[in-house]
This record gives structure tokens, C-alpha cells and sequence, in this order.
């Protein structure tokens, strides 16, 4: 199963469609295989599995704009969350094109008023697009300072529509064929996690990291406090560990911070006695004594609002 293409059109031709129905839209996460060719597979950026955020939108072609637009407001919308700064490359027709050369001209032309409707800088890859129509491609480079392309926005003006024999009836009473639209906003999931992995060095923000918080006891008589600040923390949803392992506390904080963890609340017994913790940013930044229900309510803040920088403690 190369694509998830095939699967949207069994849907729209469960029904007869007016022009009325449209736009019609369809999403799924679909798994995907590739038998890519041999020393091709890196890692998680090409893989012969992988998952894929995959939607088709059915529209009649005076709803294309309108719905690229979206499509596009969307991806920036998703990008920013990830403090992430695509680019935009549209591709036009290229020499061996389906599809009548007005039907390209017009989805062309949606393609560069959607695009200039949200504020986008793009470049133009004249002769790029697919056999069936125009695309978008957007594309992120990393901090080490590789290109790479992740989402896509495609307008399909013939696959999909003639060779499923697509339809709804139009105002006049006339069957006409709708344009497709491919999108897929991350790619492939396995390639976003690499690109952002690489990009971030591991460092995740709270929100996105696997582990938020790691309570460090400072010795086995203060394990039962320590209980009590990672209980409380687990109660509020946080990814929280409890490193209380037989080793000297120094060796238990640096692999906290070579591990990205974001936050290390070190208790010992000065902070068993006033309910509090000693806070350890992983870059080295350390608060002493902060209340644990100032730790909880920072955390549930930083990580609602989703923000790229670490901030527990400081406000």
C-alpha cells in the first residue's frame, strides 16, 4: 500500500453528490509501505513504514482557492506551535502533464492567490508539479542546516476525479467532475519526530517532552518525601519520574540533564521540612525552596500554553 488516495473515493462515490455537498472533506492516519531501494532507509527520515496525517477535499473548482487558503492557515498554524519556519515551493506543470491546459492555469492560478492571501514568501519550481496537477511543498531546515520537505498540499486535477469516475451534479442539472485536493500537514509522523528531534538536539519544550519532571531524593531518608512530590505530581498529569536509585546525587542530575529531562526537583531535609523543593532547570538554572504548588501551577501553565522555553520557577 504505497498511498491512501483510493480509500476517499469509495466514500465520496457512496452517495450521489451535489454541488451542494461540496466541499467534502476526508481525513485519515494511514500506514503506508515502501520498498525503498537498498542504503536509501536513514533513520527515522525514510523508512519502508510509515504513518501518514493523509486528507483528500473534494470541491468544485471555484472553491479551490478557499480551500488551499485553509489548508495553508492550518499548516502555519501547526508549524508555529513547533516554533518551526517553513518555507513554500509551488511546482507547475511539468512536460507530461494530464489534464486540459486551462484546468492547469486556473488551478495554477488558485495555487499563487492562496498562497498571496496568507502574506506567503514562496519560490517557483516551473515544470515540478505532479502528472495531475499544481502542488505546494513545504519545506523546514534543520539546525544542522538540511532541507527538508514535510507537509504537501496537491491539487489533483484528473487522478482521483476521472479514473474513479468522480461526480456530483451541478446547479444545471449536469454531472461535472470535482477537483481533489491531496494534503498531508506533518508528512509522515516518523519524519516530523527525526526533523524535530535533530532540530531540538533532544531538548523537547515541557509540553512535547517524554519525561517533564524527575524528583531526585538527596538520600534514602528523604525517599518517603520524595514520594509525596512525585505523587503530587502525578495527580496533576505530569510525565514525572522518581530517580531514587543508590547513587550519589551529582551522577543522578547529570543524567537528567543528558537525558533533556526539563525539570529536577531535588528534595532533601531542609525541603521536607518547609514543603518545598530545590528546582534544576536542565540547563543548570537552580531555585531554591519553591513551594510545590507553585511547581504545579507553573508546570500546568507552561505546558497549557505550550510554551518553547522553560519558565517553572521564574514567575
Amino acid at each position: 500500500k504505497p498511498m491512501n488516495c483510493p480509500e476517499s473515493t469509495y466514500v465520496y462515490r457512496h452517495a450521489l453528490r451535489s454541488y451542494r455537498d461540496l466541499p467534502l472533506r476526508f481525513a485519515e492516519m494511514g500506514r503506508l509501505h515502501r520498498h525503498e531501494r537498498s542504503g536509501t532507509l536513514t533513520g527515522l527520515f525514510r523508512v519502508r513504514q510509515f504513518t501518514q496525517d493523509d486528507a483528500h477535499i473534494y470541491c468544485r473548482p471555484d472553491q479551490l482557492q478557499d480551500e488551499i487558503t485553509g489548508v495553508l492557515e492550518l499548516v502555519r498554524e501547526v508549524y508555529k506551535t513547533f516554533n518551526l519556519e517553513p518555507t513554500f515551493r509551488l511546482a507547475t506543470r511539468p512536460p507530461r502533464a494530464m489534464g486540459a491546459p486551462e484546468q492547469w492555469d486556473a488551478a495554477e492560478r488558485a495555487l499563487h492567490e492562496a498562497l498571496r492571501a496568507n502574506g506567503l514568501a514562496y519560490e517557483v519550481k516551473p515544470g515540478d508539479g505532479a502528472f495531475y496537477g499544481p502542488k505546494i511543498d513545504i519545506h523546514i531546515e534543520d539546525a544542522l542546516g538540511r532541507d527538508w520537505q514535510m507537509a504537501t498540499i496537491q491539487v489533483d486535477l484528473v487522478m482521483l476525479p476521472e479514473r474513479f469516475q468522480l461526480e456530483y451534479i451541478d446547479r444545471d442539472g449536469q454531472p461535472r467532475r470535482p477537483v481533489a485536493i491531496h494534503r498531508a500537514i506533518f508528512g509522515s509522523f516518523e519524519r516530523f519526530v527525526g526533523v524535530l528531534t535533530e532540530h531540538l538536539a533532544g531538548a523537547f519544550p515541557t509540553w512535547l517532552a517524554p519525561v517533564q519532571a524527575r524528583v531526585l531524593p538527596v538520600s534514602e531518608k528523604h525517599a518517603g518525601y520524595a514520594r509525596t512530590v512525585f505523587d503530587r505530581l502525578r495527580a496533576a498529569r505530569i510525565r514525572v519520574e522518581l530517580d531514587d536509585r543508590n547513587e550519589k546525587l551529582g551522577y543522578r542530575i547529570r543524567d537528567a540533564q543528558v537525558r533533556k529531562v526539563p525539570y529536577m526537583l531535588v528534595v532533601g531535609e531542609r525541603e521536607r521540612q518547609s514543603g518545598t523543593v530545590s528546582l534544576r532547570h536542565r540547563t543548570g538554572e537552580e531555585f531554591r525552596d519553591v513551594p510545590v504548588d507553585r511547581v504545579l501551577a507553573d508546570l500546568a501553565r507552561e505546558i497549557a500554553a505550550r510554551a518553547p522555553d522553560l519558565t517553572v520557577g521564574r514567575t
